[in-house]
């Protein structure tokens, strides 16, 4: 399936349409001043609005700090809740509960690489996308992170 990504960082808004998909839309707070390494310009979830369908969502980025595990997203929706969590330097993968459902990757450029495993929906494919293309893919080991701070520490 394809999905049509409309993404306007400085504005805040991201729509994730197509043939047979539900439309996913997160927008930022009116206001909010962008922070410019997120493509939607913000990880706090109070600045954020997630809608799937029509319906609304819940969301809650973690704060990206030193750890892989820091830069994960999760959605609660119709029941249903959605991890995308990096898995490597580009991408991450989408879990629906404990599941594995896809491998996406994404620069925060408004494209998405994914990769689906059998059974994965329309909602898990249009969500998974805003996602990737909302908040980029992948993120670097804490170890590697470590090393480029006290790198920059010593003259």
């Amino acid at each position: 399936m394809y999905a049509q990504i409309d993404l306007d960082g400085p504005a805040g808004t991201l729509r994730v349409s197509g043939y047979e998909l539900p439309t996913v839309e997160l927008v930022r707070a009116p206001g909010a001043r962008p922070d410019t390494h997120i493509p939607i310009g913000t990880r706090r979830a109070a600045l954020l609005t997630l809608t799937v369908d029509g319906a609304p969502a819940t969301i809650r980025p973690a704060r990206g700090r030193l750890l892989r595990r820091s830069y994960r997203v999760d959605v609660r929706t119709g029941g249903t809740r959605y991890r995308l969590i990096p898995c490597g330097y580009v991408e991450s993968r989408l879990l629906r509960g404990r599941r594995r459902i896809g491998t996406l990757q994404s620069s925060g450029d408004g494209r998405v690489i994914d990769t689906w495993e059998p059974g994965a929906t329309p909602r898990d494919i249009a969500l998974g996308t805003a996602l990737a293309a909302a908040f980029g893919t992948g993120a670097a080991p804490w170890w590697e992170t470590v090393g480029d701070i006290v790198s920059e520490l010593i003259p």
